[in-house]
């Protein structure tokens, strides 16, 4: 495997106006999550939409979070996350999460996971993680899980996020009923 920044320099290199490229990635709908850990006996969690599966086997996700978090150095000592994967029905508590210098589980239910991260209730599925790999991302860190429990707890549609704002996806009923 070659490396992607070999041979490059900074001439070489595109660098699109910051306003234009965060435009043109919000036409990329995504799903919204929020992280979860537990910090020594105190819980902690960021809302994230940069979340994808990487691997079947071994079971593997992964987030971004950025360098500037204030609740990323508290997830990294834990070793270990859940990924909440939120509905329709939670934008206030994405919002929530997003939100800086408030108590984020006072306002919520949530028990403790196989894994020792906090799993959210009401959410539509779940992912109990432990460390994999970290990697340089930019201003951001890519984090790697292997994934150690999972579950669906909720029936509803997804929460996305699409062009700056919070969206909903009509699920057709037939589509749910998959056996």
């Amino acid at each position: 495997m070659s490396d992607a920044h070999e041979g490059s320099g900074d001439d070489d290199i595109f660098r699109p106006d910051a306003v234009e490229f965060r435009t043109v990635l919000g036409q990329y709908a995504t799903g919204v999550t929020i992280i979860t850990a537990m910090d020594d006996d105190e819980p902690t969690g960021v809302a994230a939409n940069s979340f994808t599966s990487v691997s079947l086997d071994p079971p593997l996700v992964l987030f971004c979070v950025a360098l500037t978090s204030t609740t990323w150095p508290r997830i990294e000592r834990a070793r270990k996350f859940a990924v909440n994967i939120l509905g329709e029905h939670q934008e206030e508590l994405s919002r929530l999460f997003a939100t800086k210098g408030v108590d984020r589980f006072a306002q919520v239910d949530w028990h403790v996971g196989v894994g020792g991260s906090p799993v959210l209730h009401d959410c539509i599925a779940y992912l109990d993680c432990e460390f994999w790999a970290e990697y340089d991302g930019g201003d951001h860190i890519i984090v790697v899980g292997r994934v150690l429990d999972l579950g669906m707890e909720h029936e509803a549609g997804p929460l996305v996020f699409y062009q700056g704002q919070y969206g909903r996806v009509v699920v057709p009923d037939a589509a749910r009923d998959v056996s």
